[in-house]
């Protein structure tokens, strides 16, 4: 059995799990396939790719779907498939960095808000139920005209807005691990707290926060695409998804093809990791017959 297996079974028993089962469910193999397609595309674009995702060819401006341009080009002649194709890097590269920054904030701060209680927590989720209580999307979208339109203010925005929910989500859990006898133990025998919080405490909050980052990846790429396509996020040239939806819905009308086939992406994708994060959640969920 090799190194990562190892590291996978380890992480199933840190959430309370005996054995690992392989998801069954067609919806979250029917969530893999879609994920897979999309990785894929992102990961082997140059050779996917049939044309030049910038190339201008205004001579051919808003060409339908034919052999040549499987999906059409846009309002200035590019090739609409390569386009999609090559924004598959941005939109997933874009929620896979702006995931992993929120859960990496959000397992620190959760679980020392959880572990140290008191005046600490209190003072930290007091700070957390404020930033909740704002729509996520407006917040973001506020951070970002204030940082200024690009995707990287569009991403830090974005990690900025989640981060709280993962702060939440570990210090919930955290506050569990912390009665267990195990960690009173190491308490008593002197442990310090850095030394339990790395090795008793955030190793137990692996479980839910991979549940939450599956399901996330999906979000974000929505709220990417939305910030994109009011001009906030990706900008020209750009094949941002939710950017190439802006560009292409004063045409939806006459020439569908410049909206839709971007729009088509950002759904299947999106389903996607919520079908694995539906299917993991149910995979870790103790109560159903894995432990």
């Amino acid at each position: 059995m090799n190194e990562a297996v190892l590291r996978l079974r380890d992480l199933m028993a840190s959430a309370g799990i005996s054995r690992l089962k392989l998801p069954r469910d067609f919806l979250t193999r029917l969530g893999l396939l879609l994920v897979s397609v999309a990785v894929l595309t992102a990961l082997f674009a140059p050779v996917i790719a049939t044309h030049d995702p910038i190339a201008l060819d205004v001579r051919n401006r808003l060409a339908p779907p034919d052999a040549v341009h499987w999906f059409g080009t846009d309002e200035v002649g590019r090739d609409v498939f390569s386009r999609v194709v090559y924004g598959a890097r941005y939109s997933i590269g874009v929620s896979v960095l702006v995931v992993s920054i929120a859960a990496v904030f959000g397992l620190l701060i959760g679980a020392f808000a959880g572990f140290m209680r008191g005046r600490t927590d209190a003072v930290i989720m007091r700070v957390v139920d404020v930033l909740l209580s704002i729509p996520g999307l407006v917040f973001a979208m506020a951070l970002t005209a204030a940082l200024g339109p690009s995707l990287m203010n569009a991403m830090l925005a974005l990690a900025v807005v989640i981060t709280p929910a993962y702060i939440r989500l570990v210090r919930g859990q955290a506050l569990a691990v912390g009665r267990n006898s195990y960690v009173e133990a190491a308490v008593l025998y002197g442990a310090s707290k850095r030394r339990i919080l790395a090795r008793h405490v955030i190793p137990n909050c692996y479980g839910p926060v991979l549940v939450q980052m599956t399901v996330d990846l999906g979000a974000v790429i929505l709220a990417a695409a939305a910030l994109s396509f009011l001009g906030l996020g990706a900008q020209p040239p750009d094949p941002e998804w939710g950017a190439l939806i802006g560009s292409g819905r004063r045409y939806i009308q006459e020439h569908w093809w410049c909206a839709t086939f971007p729009g088509l992406a950002i759904v299947l994708t999106a389903a996607g990791f919520n079908l694995i994060g539906d299917g993991l959640s149910d995979l870790l969920d103790p109560r159903d017959g894995h432990s």
